[in-house]
């Protein structure tokens, strides 16, 4: 057969912004469907390395089209608790989702005000978003489980970053190995990692089923990350 025809071209750049792979199409965490997956290379006659996942969200470094078809050479250039997990390269096809922009990480600014902030009360499994009294936002949540409780008090959101690799096992919190690439919309509340975060990987909302963190739909924790700033106070209670 005659070899693939590859052109390798890098995405437009957009000032102060970001590309992500928004998967739309992927499998619904645990379903036994046809689903879109990762290869190490443009096309399905690559070795599998993921099963992508409805929600996931993912950084484009480039793109690439072979016999007609576009493919996102996806990348993590964050650091990663276990590195040798992620060796190998990752091409997804345009088709398992859309691309949206954003900026990267940001972090909070010695002086940075804002008059918004956020209550979690762990009693009903609720998020409540106000700036000043008015009322912007209401969701059902799901925080930490009783072995990971979520850490009661008030805080402040010291850094967002669109998406996140989280990895386990988590020293202190569980021993259990995990690999959640592409977690959307990440709001560090806790130097010790505590984030208001999407959730592709169940939709029990309202009932304790984190590691400590508060997780949301992830069109819902798009929301909420758009409104809110670094510098948000989050109120968590009991």
């Amino acid at each position: 057969a005659e070899a693939a025809q590859e052109n390798s071209f890098a995405s437009a750049p957009t000032q102060g912004k970001n590309e992500y792979l928004e998967v739309t199409e992927g499998c619904a965490h645990g379903a036994d469907e046809l689903c879109v997956n990762a290869y190490t290379g443009p096309g399905t006659q690559y070795e599998k390395v993921y099963q992508l996942e409805k929600g996931m969200l993912l950084k484009i470094q480039d793109t690439r089209e072979v016999n007609g078809q576009v493919w996102y050479h996806l990348y993590f250039d964050e650091q990663l608790r276990h590195e040798e997990r992620t060796q190998k390269d990752w091409y997804v096809p345009a088709t398992a989702g859309k691309v949206i922009k954003a900026d990267g990480v940001e972090t909070l600014k010695i002086h940075t005000t804002t008059s918004k902030h956020i209550v979690v009360d762990l009693s009903d499994q609720m998020l409540y978003a106000y700036d000043g009294n008015k009322e912007f936002f209401i969701a059902s949540v799901s925080t930490g489980e009783e072995e990971s409780p979520t850490p009661v008090g008030t805080f402040t959101i010291n850094k967002k970053t669109p998406t996140r690799y989280m990895q386990g096992p988590l020293p202190g919190v569980t021993s259990t190995p995990f690999d959640l690439p592409g977690v959307p919309w990440n709001m560090y509340f806790t130097e010790d990692g505590a984030v208001i975060h999407g959730t592709y990987w169940h939709d029990r909302y309202g009932t304790k089923q984190s590691s400590g963190c508060i997780n949301l739909p992830p069109e819902l924790a798009k929301l909420l990350y758009d409104w809110a700033p670094v510098g948000t106070t989050v109120n968590i209670k009991q």
